[in-house]
């Protein structure tokens, strides 16, 4: 049975109409799936993902995906000094409230696993596991001043072919393997049509939240708040291209969480896509610890 998608939309505290899309229907005995995209990406990103765990003929499972204030189908924020991960993490637990999300698995992408750190570490009763995917307490300068980069001033993109060879140019190294028609389905998640003009589907003003960020003046570790998190069954997902998230980091981090499962996507940078088999069949294996850690 195919599960169709819907979205919801919900209001902030500070009354701005930010959506959430739904995949399956609650199961009995299993999580939900709650999927925090990165900073500047949307719930599209989980949509392969998210129909495979929904559809899956032995144990769907309801999933559901965020756009947060400024990115997607959101509504975009007056002040941008509201981009800020305390102020989404308050969005998301009360967006995970209003649709009756109780409890909880979390996957976070990039920003998205920051976001989760600070509700598994906060919020116990709604965090019942936690996926990190290229994220983790430390981050890689390099990483994030190529992030800087290219969120700080985006050239514009006349066609979905132009938009698609910039991005291959952007991350073209980092996913070696990708077809045509995978950067095309990248480029489509990333860009919308707006008055017969390609936009990219996140607030440009995203770029100043990162403005300070230079190799003299990277953040702080958050190893305090890693350490903080509830005893929760825990996933890293690493890419091995990547350079945001070094093996280091995740050899520390299965070094404090000796039961950490930990999973390395080959050819891919960051962050992976989470579209392979391999990717998808892990995170059902960890949904299902989760669900098991729950009932025992």
């Amino acid at each position: 049975m195919t599960h169709l998608v819907r979205d919801e939309f919900f209001r902030s505290a500070d009354g701005l109409r930010l959506r959430a899309r739904i995949i399956g229907e609650a199961c009995p005995g299993r999580l939900p799936l709650l999927c925090l995209p990165g900073l500047t990406r949307t719930a599209e990103d989980f949509e392969v993902l998210a129909r495979a765990l929904a559809n899956d003929d032995d144990a769907p499972r309801r999933v559901v995906a965020v756009d947060y204030r400024g990115r997607g189908l959101s509504d975009y924020d007056s002040n941008p000094a509201n981009y800020a991960i305390p102020i989404e993490a308050a969005d998301v637990a009360s967006m995970a409230a209003d649709i009756g999300v109780n409890r909880t698995i979390i996957l976070g992408t990039s920003r998205g696993g920051l976001i989760g750190m600070v509700l598994a570490a906060t919020r116990p009763d709604l965090v019942a596991g936690l996926a990190l995917n290229d994220i983790g307490p430390e981050l890689d300068i390099g990483g994030l001043i190529k992030i800087k980069s290219y969120i700080a001033d985006p050239p514009p993109r006349a066609t979905w072919d132009d938009a698609a060879r910039g991005l291959r140019q952007l991350f073209g190294s980092v996913f070696p393997r990708l077809t045509e028609d995978d950067w095309m389905a990248w480029t489509r998640r990333a860009f919308r049509e707006e008055n017969g003009r390609l936009v990219r589907t996140y607030d440009p003003k995203l770029a100043l939240s990162f403005q300070d960020i230079s190799h003299d003046n990277a953040p702080p570790p958050l190893w305090e708040l890693f350490d903080q998190m509830a005893d929760i069954p825990l996933l890293s997902i690493r890419g091995e291209l990547s350079d945001l998230l070094s093996e280091a980091c995740v050899e520390e981090m299965k070094r404090r969480r000796p039961g950490m499962n930990v999973m390395h996507v080959a050819d891919e940078g960051h962050a992976p896509l989470l579209i392979d088999p391999i990717s998808i069949g892990t995170i059902k294996t960890f949904c299902s610890r989760c669900d098991n850690a729950v009932s025992t």
